[in-house]
């Protein structure tokens, strides 16, 4: 039976969930984009509940940001910082009839709102006077449960055991600040090379997406290249692509189906006190010119590919934890990696505006784990609400961030490895030299021969 309540603007319940409970997070989702969400996609409760449907979108919310926490926890820590009376514990039944009610379409839509580029001042993230992007997908684990086993298929590991069922998630991030363009996600059967496909909507002219190995095949480059963006990705070295024509500095031209690409080889050289390693790196780029478009640049350009690597970890063992999700039916998995995209773009919308308010910051100096910690402590305290007409534009996170400002990024030196293997019997620490050194980069242009 439902409990009788009464209510506040908005419809939230009297005595049960109060706005201040929600902290740093309506700073970046504030309750209108949220309403507005719930009106635009049927969502609003018909009647008065104990969890309304605007509280079930802060709970998710804050679920992204305690992924090793139970909902029923989550809410706790929602309302551990308020004065008075204790609110009305809501069951765990109640919670979980609240997110089914809810649905996943207004997280998407939440999504939609909050996705894109960050606005910056900053240099980062352009080239030339092209907006860099950068594309790729990674695999999220989901719960080992029937419904979830229906659309989602495990993987088989190294050692031949399946794991847990897996999502695929595929997205395009802006280069400099990691903030999200567009995600597209669904189950790991679906090959990697069909969701990038799908984030070509996306993509305009203007703008230099990077992509790996993975996305050098010709049918997907001419469909990303028909928007009109130009493309810089890897391709394997022994690939045989028949020049067409020579330019003047080593490079080649060549033919992938309707699309004319510049072929550029070059070796990589990474000098430090042990020595030098060296790699050889064959790119495809739409930037057929070598006056306006250097070879050498593009090959320097093509490491910032690793801003999306660097969002994925942010979002896996950073946010998630190494975690598992939740839910246990395919729509409430879709609902939580909408809520945990959503999160993760509200952060990087704070990072961003902490750094741009001190003109010449990179936005790379923002700590992802500080802006973190930061809201789970805002939120904890129930504070961070503004009272008043003076609106804080950096708030709680952005003065985190500015007081704790990273160095600026070195040289990686190593290739990815495992620091911490999931079984003990497979770990390699022994064998890794953790020695910082300093480090240059050499860049020999070679002559294409495809």
């Amino acid at each position: 039976m439902e409990q009788a309540a009464t209510t506040r603007p908005g419809g939230t319940a009297a005595g049960v969930f109060a706005p201040g409970h929600v902290g740093e997070l309506t700073r970046i989702v504030p309750f209108e984009m949220v309403d507005e969400v719930l009106a635009e996609t049927g969502a609003v409760q018909r009647r008065v509940r104990l969890i309304p449907a605007r509280v079930t979108v802060y709970v998710l919310l804050a679920g992204a940001l305690f992924t090793g926490l139970g909902y029923r926890q989550v809410f706790d820590r929602l309302c551990a910082g308020l004065a008075g009376p204790a609110p009305a514990r809501p069951s765990g039944s109640a919670l979980r009839q609240a997110r089914q009610r809810l649905g996943p379409a207004p997280m998407k839509a939440l999504f939609d709102l909050v996705r894109g580029p960050a606005a910056t001042t900053a240099a980062a993230g352009w080239w030339r006077g092209l907006r860099v992007v950068a594309v790729d997908g990674t695999l999220l684990p989901v719960p080992d449960c029937p419904a979830n086993l229906a659309v989602f298929t495990r993987q088989r590991l190294g050692n031949g055991i399946s794991g847990y069922p897996q999502l695929r998630l595929a997205a395009l991030v802006a280069c400099g600040t990691r903030a999200v363009i567009d995600a597209v996600f669904g189950p790991a059967a679906t090959g990697e090379l069909e969701y990038a496909r799908r984030l070509a909507v996306d993509l305009r002219a203007g703008m230099l997406l990077l992509g790996d190995r993975n996305f050098a095949a010709a049918a997907l480059l001419n469909h990303w290249a028909d928007t009109g963006a130009d493309l810089l990705v890897r391709c394997k070295s022994g690939r045989n692509l028949p020049p067409v024509a020579r330019c003047w500095d080593g490079s080649v031209l060549a033919r992938l189906g309707a699309l004319t690409v510049r072929v550029i080889d070059a070796e990589v050289g990474i000098i430090t006190s042990r020595g030098t390693r060296t790699g050889h790196y064959r790119l495809l780029t739409t930037l057929t010119d070598p006056s306006t478009h250097p070879a050498a640049e593009l090959v320097r350009l093509y490491h910032e590919r690793w801003e999306i690597e660097t969002a994925y970890a942010e979002l896996k063992p950073t946010i998630l934890g190494g975690h598992v999700l939740r839910a246990r039916t395919p729509a409430g998995v879709e609902q939580e990696v909408w809520a945990l995209l959503t999160t993760y773009q509200a952060l990087r919308t704070a990072m961003t505006d902490a750094t741009d308010s001190v003109p010449g910051t990179d936005p790379d100096r923002a700590g992802f784990t500080t802006a973190l910690a930061a809201t789970r402590d805002q939120l904890v305290l129930a504070a961070g609400i503004t009272t008043d007409t003076v609106i804080d534009l950096v708030g709680a996170i952005g003065r985190n961030v500015l007081a704790h400002l990273l160095p600026a990024r070195r040289i990686r030196t190593k290739d990815r490895i495992v620091k911490r293997a999931i079984s003990k019997y497979n770990a390699r620490g022994p064998a890794i030299d953790r020695t910082t050194y300093k480090a240059s980069i050499h860049i020999t242009m070679l002559t294409s021969s495809p």
